[in-house]
């Protein structure tokens, strides 16, 4: 599988800031959908925000305001900035890449927002 390597989870209190990191191997990344998703214990896997390869942004209610998602394509690169952080942020991320024939998912990263 191609590799996607998120960084930059980690444990935050309310109110704060952190910034993920999606770093993809792909030789065509640029080509590619890239999006952000979240899981929480017992719950489904749902879209945080996604950009297109030309650059179209769609982000969840729950985080409009809050999350922005931007990619550098030079570097391979898909970045969710968060902040705002609440404790209902608590999940794993995941990035995801999709180009309509093929999708590949990162490990996924934690990020706990507890006071």
């Amino acid at each position: 599988q191609v590799l996607l390597v998120e960084s930059g989870g980690g444990l935050v209190q309310p109110g704060g800031s952190l910034r993920l990191s999606c770093a993809g191997s792909l030789d065509i990344f640029r080509f590619y959908n890239m999006g952000w998703y979240r899981q929480a214990p017992g719950k489904q896997r749902d879209l945080v925000a996604s950009i297109t390869s030309t650059g179209n942004i769609n982000t969840a209610d729950s985080v409009k305001g809050r999350f922005t998602i931007s990619r550098d394509n030079a570097k391979n690169t898909v970045f969710l900035q968060m902040n705002s952080l609440m404790q209902e942020d608590t999940a794993v991320y995941y990035c995801n890449a999709a180009s309509g024939l093929k999708s590949y998912w990162g490990q996924g990263t934690q990020v706990t927002v507890s006071s």
